[in-house]
């Protein structure tokens, strides 16, 4: 998946800084080590003046006796290796160190990204997210199905908790696997605690994993964002507030816990709207009921969320409980 430009050049500014520190540590070892040997420096200068001698013996200077070059290079440098080590130096000691050996810190190697790149993508990817460290113990298979009750039904459809439970965790699954053939919405919504928030951080984790940009919000901090974006004229919040409309996938979670007005409805309208149509995911959970939700953002919302979006529903034990129950506390 592409990155937005501000990603790119976010990493090719990491990558500048990286050529200019070990540039900056060659240059320092290269002093330090001159100014006890003295002899390194006539070395380098023998080398640069052999080296343009030779350049014009082969552009036709006839007033100079043709040599070898490389061999001379390579005595002067087995002779420089000899000072350094005789001086406690290692032999590698005045060249460039990389952080990266196989690109040279560029990022690149045959126009391919080199894996540290990738590397530096994902790390780039999770730190935007908002989520970095929930996300450390989040996964599909850490999902577990334990929590949800065979014994509680829900008496409209006549599926048991578990049951939803299993439906949830194959589209979540689904919708992952088909991120990039399809274009999807999911709204998950249910009791709190039910583990709504935790399928959406299962989801994220396995697209950032994949190098996709995945950025969450409570639902709070997004319609905060939206008023500094509103009301703010500044390069920072017009920044975020395109990487809220373009980036791969935003979460929004725990939808309905905000002080709702008319401004908070336009812009949730606004937003999802506009990622619709620029094809972008969405998912959103929320402890609202349909019914709620539709009173809370209006009919407009409504019909728009339930026009574009994979409803998934989740019922049960508040599962925070369960687990203090089971550990004794």
């Amino acid at each position: 998946m592409a990155l937005q430009n501000s990603q790119y050049d976010a990493l090719m500014r990491y990558y500048q800084r990286l050529q200019f520190r070990n540039k900056h540590e060659q240059d320092a070892h290269i002093a330090e080590a001159q100014a006890k040997i003295p002899r390194l420096a006539e070395i380098d200068r023998e080398i640069a003046s052999i080296s343009v001698k030779k350049a014009r013996i082969l552009l036709g200077d006839k007033d100079n006796e043709d040599f070898d070059l490389n061999t001379q290079i390579q005595a002067l440098s087995r002779e420089r290796a000899d000072l350094l080590k005789t001086h406690g130096y290692p032999e590698d000691y005045l060249k460039m160190h990389y952080t990266c050996p196989i690109c040279q810190d560029t990022g690149y190697v045959d126009n391919q990204k080199c894996i540290c790149f990738k590397r530096a993508i994902s790390e780039h990817l999770y730190t935007q997210s908002n989520i970095r460290e929930l996300l450390k113990t989040a996964s599909f298979d850490a999902f577990s199905l334990d929590y949800y009750p065979e014994d509680m039904i829900n008496k409209s459809s006549g599926q048991t908790a578990r049951q939803f439970a299993e439906t949830a965790l194959e589209r979540a699954k689904d919708f992952v696997q088909n991120f990039d053939h399809s274009f999807e919405n999911l709204f998950i919504y249910g009791d709190t605690g039910v583990g709504k928030t935790f399928l959406t951080y299962c989801i994220a984790k396995e697209l950032l994993d994949s190098m996709h940009s995945v950025i969450y919000y409570s639902a709070f901090d997004l319609f905060d964002a939206f008023a500094r974006n509103t009301f703010s004229n500044s390069e920072t919040t017009e920044g975020e507030n395109d990487y809220i409309l373009n980036c791969d996938l935003l979460i929004i979670d725990d939808l309905g816990t905000e002080l709702t007005n008319s401004f908070v409805a336009s812009q949730f309208f606004l937003c999802i709207n506009e990622r619709i149509l620029r094809k972008k995911s969405t998912v959103i959970s929320t402890n609202l009921t349909l019914g709620n939700f539709m009173d809370t953002y209006s009919e407009r919302v409504f019909s728009r969320v339930s026009s574009n979006y994979t409803m998934i529903k989740l019922i049960g034990k508040d599962i925070r409980i369960q687990k203090k129950i089971l550990g004794g506390n």
